[in-house]
């Protein structure tokens, strides 16, 4: 897949930009704060109509704004020339692909995948859970309608659940009408997140040798709060555990409260592993997500890589930029020029949330 042109009206501190992107590589340059990934942030969108650094669309839409745009023209393996329009305002979304009105989230997953590389991906082995969470949700929801079906429905069941404990009268009889539904859809979360963590983890294995010493290795594990991906456990842990529930107000057990740790020589990278290694697992971890985006999706991801080839070593960039699937495009940002060795670029400057293309490309001397 390719990104041709890409259209923001209102989003953020853009209040109108149109790009079009030519050939293979673009380069985002200029100060912090302009809005150079607010721009990646748009065309991330694209994948699952979630941004990969708010939670809430009224942090997308413009000051003063009511709505914001993004409309992408694309170049596309299967549906040829496609365009996509996305229209969003603080309490809901419209998605239109070819002229079509898309009400259904389920009929769009998986059709257009990018993959965000981020400086801030480091909190995916420093953070919280809650983060690790959010991202495995976005990954396999992104690809997988039953994913996306299993967490609606638990997160649904939870909060009126928890909406129960919190106010102090719920009986049993109205827990358990809850829990019903929470328990299958809660197993279900476990067995795919298992299953996904299990592929991405073997894939993040391969690219970190590739980034790294083979004979350093690493990989994820997976740790959910309930390890038995099974309604009938699950229902009888969340009933024996009704009266802590209560005196806690929130529900203690289930996949709400999974984590995931990255390993490097089998010793937990959070506690273990230089900084040089905990950036090198994230990026291999984004190189495992985008091969496993095109296998389930078989369209080659857009990668979007925000402010962090500045961030590795000589070494380091050369290995990152070789893992690359040499026909992904490529769109980069960065406060300076990248290296000439990495290839050529379109450029843009970026100032205040204006983009301006450069008129002199970087030309490849290696």
């Amino acid at each position: 897949m390719r990104l041709r042109k890409l259209t923001l009206r209102h989003f953020r501190n853009v209040g109108f930009a149109a790009l079009e992107l030519k050939g293979r590589q673009q380069f985002l340059v200029g100060a912090n704060g302009q809005g150079k990934t607010n721009l990646l942030e748009a065309a991330g969108f694209l994948t699952a109509l979630r941004s990969f650094r708010a939670a809430e669309n009224k942090l997308l839409v413009g000051h003063g704004e009511h709505t914001a745009a993004i409309a992408c023209e694309l170049e596309h393996e299967r549906q040829g020339e496609t365009k996509v329009t996305i229209k969003l305002r603080p309490d809901g979304k419209e998605l239109w692909c070819d002229n079509e009105r898309v009400t259904r989230l389920a009929d769009y997953l998986g059709k257009f995948p990018t993959v965000v590389f981020s400086s801030q991906d480091l909190q995916l082995v420093r953070g919280s859970p809650a983060g690790r969470r959010r991202w495995l949700d976005l990954t396999l929801a992104a690809m997988d309608a039953r994913y996306l079906r299993a967490l609606q429905t638990f997160t649904r069941a939870l909060a009126e659940r928890n909406a129960l404990l919190k106010r102090g009268v719920a009986d049993d009889a109205q827990l358990s009408a809850f829990e019903q539904t929470l328990a299958p859809a809660a197993a279900e979360l476990i067995s795919l997140r298992a299953a996904g963590l299990k592929a991405l983890g073997a894939s993040l294995e391969k690219n970190y040798a590739r980034l790294c010493d083979e004979a350093e290795p690493a990989g994820l594990t997976y740790e959910p709060d309930f390890a038995e991906p099974s309604a009938e456990a699950l229902l009888a842990r969340l009933e024996s555990g009704r009266s802590r529930d209560a005196q806690f107000r929130t529900t203690l057990v289930g996949p709400h409260r999974d984590d995931f740790h990255f390993t490097v020589r089998h010793t937990a990278a959070k506690e273990f592993a230089s900084e040089g290694q905990q950036r090198s697992l994230v990026l291999a971890l984004r190189l495992a997500q985008a091969a496993w985006f095109q296998e389930k999706s078989g369209i080659r991801p857009v990668l979007l890589a925000d402010d962090v080839l500045g961030e590795l070593d000589p070494t380091r960039r050369r290995r990152f930029w070789s893992a690359i699937d040499s026909e992904s495009q490529v769109i980069a940002t960065g406060t300076s020029l990248p290296d000439a060795v990495l290839g050529t670029w379109q450029v843009f400057a970026v100032a205040d949330g204006v983009f301006t293309e450069k008129v002199t490309d970087l030309e490849a001397t290696a």
